[in-house]
């Protein structure tokens, strides 16, 4: 007998609470079972790095509307994420406001965007 099994990520490696971060698109993955963007993002003194960000399926995002032209590369975006505990730079995508000022919820929730994003 087969029973049917849902799959579950875990979030217990990022924080518990967000983080705001604007930087510059690298490259953008819309595949399955997880999206991932790469931007670029200056520390606090101005170094540069490379965060990867994860975000839900392609099949979720294009149902909110987001499509291979929505974030290029060179884009300026800002993202609301859930950084890597362990000080990584790396996050669990939230939200995106992309460089048209448009604003979609990458953990495919339709969650309401926040007033203060």
């Amino acid at each position: 007998m087969a029973l049917p099994v849902s799959a579950h990520h875990s979030h217990g490696n990022y924080r518990d609470t967000f983080s705001d971060l604007t930087g510059i698109v690298k490259e953008v993955h819309l595949v399955a079972p997880h999206s991932w963007v790469y931007v670029e993002v200056k520390d606090t003194g101005g170094t540069p790095r490379v965060w990867a960000l994860e975000g839900s399926s392609r099949s979720g995002l294009e149902k909110i509307g987001v499509t291979r032209d929505y974030l290029k590369v060179g884009d300026t975006i800002k993202v609301r994420c859930y950084a890597l505990r362990d000080g990584s730079p790396g996050c669990l995508l939230g939200f995106i406001k992309a460089a048209d000022g448009s604003v979609k919820d990458w953990d495919a929730r339709n969650a309401v965007i926040p007033a203060d994003f």
